[in-house]
C-alpha cells in the first residue's frame, strides 16, 4: 500500500470525482420545479479541485480547495459559479498575484474542506494548523484570515455555531504542538478565548461536538507518524495501536475548564450529527468506522454506520447505541439546534464513496443501495429515503429552514446531484416532510460540480 498512489489510478480523479478546468460563471439558471420564494440566500460547497500536476490530488483529502455557490433569491436561480481558492501556489499557477496574508508555521494551503459564514465573512476552512481563507460573496478570494490577529495559531475544518450566543467554536490541531486548542470567536469575528488541551502522540482531530455545558473532543488512533513524513507523505497521519482511544468533556465554563477523559473502543470517526445534555449524561450522535482505519487508503474494518454514544461521568463510561446501519457519511442537522436536543438528521449514502474508500475487493457491498439521502427522525426511530436517478451521484445534504423562526425539520434539504445524462450538475431541492416525494425544485448548473466536501446555507440578513 502507497501514501501516494499513480495518478492515473487514483479512483478521486475519475468519474464523479475528477477535478473541473475552468472557473464558470452563469447567470439566470434553468429551474424545474418551483423554487420556495423566501429561500432567499447562497447554497455553497468546498471540496478538492487539483490544478493539475504540481497538484496531483492522488489523495481525496490534497486537491486545492474550490469553492461552488448558486445565489437563490424571489424565486430565481440567480447565478452560479465556482472559485479556486487562492493560496499562494494556487495563485502563482493560475498567473495572478497572490493576494497577500497571514501564514501559520509555513503551512499556505488552499482550504477544500469546508464553507462557512461568520460575522459579515464567508471563510473555505481546513484542518491540521493551516489557516481559512475568506471569500467575497462572489466567491472571490480575499486572502487567509486569522480574525483580525486575534488567532495565535492554526484554525480547522468544522466549526460549531452556538446560535444562542452567537459563538463560533472549533478544535485545532497541529502536528507541531503537544496539544488540542479550543477556539471561539465571539459574533463580532475576533477570537475571545482559546483553551489548550494536552495530548499525546498528534492525533487527527477533523470534528467534534457541541453541547450547552461541554465541548466534545474524539481523541482517536489517528496520529502524526514521523515515519510517514520522512518518507514524503503528505498526509502522515496513520493508525497508532498503541494510541488509547478516548473521549473527552471539556466545559465550556469555569476558571479551571479541565477535561475529563473516557475510554472508547477503538474505532475512526470523521463526523458527528449533533450533540446535547441530558440531564448530568451526554448524547453524541456521529458515524463511527469500526476498527482499524488506513488513512492512506481511506479504508476502515467496516463501512460507517450512524452511532449514538451516551458519556455518562457517574458511572465513568461511554455506551453505544446503533441508529441505523446503513453505510453513510456527512451527518448533518438544522444547525439552529446544535449544542442542543435534536429530533431530525440527514445523512448520504453515496455508493462510489463506498466503493472508493471501503470496499477492498472492489464489489457492492449492498446491490440496493444507490446514491440515496437519509432522513432520520430519532424520536420515532424511523428512516425516510429520497432514491437519486440510477448512477446519479450525490454529496452532503444541507438543511434550510422555510422561516427563521420555522419549527425543526420546517424547511429545506439541499444537495448538488450529478446528473450522467447531462454530464452537470443540478441543485436538488427537497422538502424535508415530504423527504421521499419528488424535488420542490432542481436547479440546472451549466457545469458538473466533483464529489466533494462539506457546506452551508446562507441565508440573507
Amino acid at each position: 500500500m502507497t501514501d501516494r498512489p499513480m495518478l492515473d489510478r487514483s479512483p478521486f480523479l475519475q468519474g464523479p470525482y475528477a477535478p473541473v478546468t475552468e472557473e464558470v460563471t452563469a447567470f439566470d439558471l434553468p429551474v424545474t420545479g418551483r423554487l420556495p420564494a423566501g429561500l432567499d440566500g447562497r447554497y455553497l460547497r468546498n471540496g478538492p479541485n487539483p490544478l493539475g500536476s504540481d497538484d496531483p490530488g492522488s489523495h481525496w483529502f490534497l486537491g486545492a480547495g474550490m469553492v461552488h455557490g448558486v445565489r437563490l433569491r424571489d424565486g430565481r436561480a440567480e447565478w452560479y459559479r465556482n472559485r479556486w481558492v487562492r493560496s499562494r501556489t494556487v495563485a502563482e499557477s493560475l498567473g495572478e498575484r497572490w493576494p497577500g496574508g497571514p501564514v501559520h508555521a509555513g503551512m499556505d494551503f488552499a482550504a477544500n474542506t469546508h464553507v462557512i459564514a461568520h460575522a459579515g465573512r464567508t471563510l473555505a476552512t481546513v484542518e491540521a494548523g493551516a489557516l481559512p481563507y475568506e471569500l467575497t460573496d462572489e466567491l472571490d478570494t480575499v486572502g487567509p484570515c486569522d480574525f483580525d490577529g486575534t488567532l495565535p495559531g492554526g484554525y480547522a475544518a468544522h466549526t460549531k455555531l452556538d446560535r444562542r450566543t452567537g459563538e463560533l467554536h472549533a478544535v485545532a490541531y497541529f502536528w507541531g504542538w503537544d496539544h488540542l486548542q479550543h477556539v471561539v470567536v465571539g459574533p463580532d469575528g475576533r477570537v475571545s478565548g482559546t483553551t489548550d488541551v494536552p495530548v499525546p502522540d498528534g492525533p487527527m482531530v477533523h470534528d467534534f461536538a457541541l453541547t450547552e455545558r461541554y465541548v466534545v473532543l474524539l481523541d482517536l488512533p489517528v496520529t502524526f507518524s514521523t515515519d510517514a513524513a520522512a518518507a514524503g507523505s503528505r498526509l502522515p497521519y496513520t493508525w497508532n495501536p498503541s494510541h488509547q482511544p478516548r473521549l473527552g468533556l471539556l466545559p465550556r465554563a469555569g476558571t479551571t475548564r479541565a477535561v475529563r477523559w473516557f475510554e472508547v473502543e477503538p474505532c475512526w470517526v470523521f463526523h458527528t450529527l449533533n450533540a446535547y445534555d441530558d440531564g448530568n449524561r451526554v448524547v453524541v450522535d456521529l458515524c463511527r468506522y469500526e476498527g482499524v482505519y488506513d488513512m492512506a487508503a481511506l479504508i476502515g474494518g467496516g463501512p460507517p454506520t450512524l452511532e449514538r454514544w451516551t458519556v455518562d461521568p457517574a458511572a465513568g463510561r461511554v455506551t453505544r447505541q446503533a441508529l441505523d446501519d446503513r453505510p453513510q457519511e456527512f451527518p448533518r442537522v438544522d444547525e439552529r439546534v446544535v449544542s442542543r436536543a435534536h429530533r431530525y438528521g440527514y445523512s448520504a449514502v453515496t455508493a462510489l464513496v463506498d466503493r472508493a474508500t471501503v470496499q477492498v475487493d472492489g464489489t457492492f457491498r449492498d446491490a440496493a443501495f444507490a446514491d440515496t439521502l437519509l432522513k432520520h427522525d430519532l424520536v420515532a426511530g424511523t428512516v425516510g429515503e429520497h432514491r437519486l436517478p440510477r448512477n446519479a451521484s450525490v454529496g452532503e445534504a444541507v438543511f434550510a429552514p422555510s422561516t427563521p423562526d420555522a419549527d425543526e425539520d420546517d424547511g429545506y434539504v439541499m444537495a448538488f446531484v450529478h446528473d450522467p445524462d447531462r454530464e452537470a450538475t443540478d441543485l436538488v431541492v427537497l422538502s424535508a416532510q415530504d423527504f421521499a416525494g419528488p424535488p420542490v425544485a432542481t436547479v440546472h448548473l451549466p457545469a458538473r460540480v466533483p464529489l466533494g466536501f462539506h457546506g452551508s446555507w446562507v441565508a440573507d440578513g
